[in-house]
């Protein structure tokens, strides 16, 4: 695919998302019907609103282009070019009125993600991503920290979804990571995460058990700003697979010796 054709398509997507980002921004305060998918999975009356608005301008511009997104609304999956979307990332930090929370789209061209943009509406950040053409945040190109030894370093996770039933649930790497690094967060938007990494306020992050919504567009805008990216074992990252760890390449190898324990 040509880079002409890529920054068309980055454009169209960043207008989409400050348009819808601007409008969830504004409902933020707004009374919010929550529906539970899960134990402690939820969704609200803005995270569907914000995927129709999303999907009809996509489908519009680009109809003959699959679409895999978050809540339910999927189509024609196997496509060679594809919308990958989170309308809300961070629905339950946005349902609490906690304002952490994004809108990610990506493209994945024949299974391969091709360009990331992730908003953040309420700090208006941009952060964005053309394959083999660096990342950026706004207009500014951003790089991975150059923090060297996991003890100096600040770390962010998530937990996944089943916390309560499984025991593959992150407390264990949690609790080893907490007394081997400088500081261990949680901020709960998993594309926050790879785009505050990617831009060095993080220097590394793991999580287990996301979708690939959470991740693709964050991991190629990590992997764009010059961090590395892999499974808990080194192995390819795959946004359809069970974990990522990403870092900002200098402490990776430190992550998995504690991701073995």
């Amino acid at each position: 695919m040509q880079n002409r054709e890529l920054k068309h398509y980055l454009l169209d997507v960043i207008d989409i998302v400050k348009r819808v980002g601007d409008y969830l921004f504004k409902s933020a305060e707004k009374t919010k019907q929550v529906r539970f998918k899960g134990e402690v999975d939820i969704v609200t009356q803005f995270d569907e609103k914000s995927q129709d608005m999303i999907v009809t301008e996509l489908t519009e511009r680009y109809p003959r282009y699959g679409i895999l997104s978050e809540e339910g609304i999927s189509c024609n999956v196997d496509a060679p070019l594809k919308w990958i979307i989170d309308p809300l990332d961070g629905t339950t930090n946005f349902a609490h009125g906690l304002p952490i929370w994004t809108i990610s789209i990506a493209l994945e061209v024949t299974g391969d993600i091709l360009l990331g943009v992730v908003y953040d509406p309420t700090r208006q950040e941009m952060f964005f991503a053309i394959k083999t053409k660096g990342a950026f945040k706004d207009k500014k190109r951003i790089k991975v920290s150059t923090i060297r030894k996991l003890g100096r370093a600040l770390l962010v996770t998530g937990f996944p979804y089943d916390i309560r039933t499984s025991d593959d649930n992150n407390l264990e790497h949690f609790a080893n990571f907490a007394i081997r690094a400088q500081a261990v967060r949680r901020l709960g938007s998993a594309a926050l995460d790879l785009c505050y990494t990617a831009c060095g306020r993080f220097d590394a992050y793991w999580e287990l058990k996301l979708s690939p919504w959470d991740q693709a567009a964050g991991s190629l805008i990590l992997e764009e700003a010059g961090g590395r990216i892999t499974d808990f074992k080194g192995r390819k990252f795959d946004i359809y697979g069970d974990e990522v760890l990403g870092t900002n390449g200098l402490i990776h190898s430190q992550m998995m010796e504690v991701l073995k324990l």
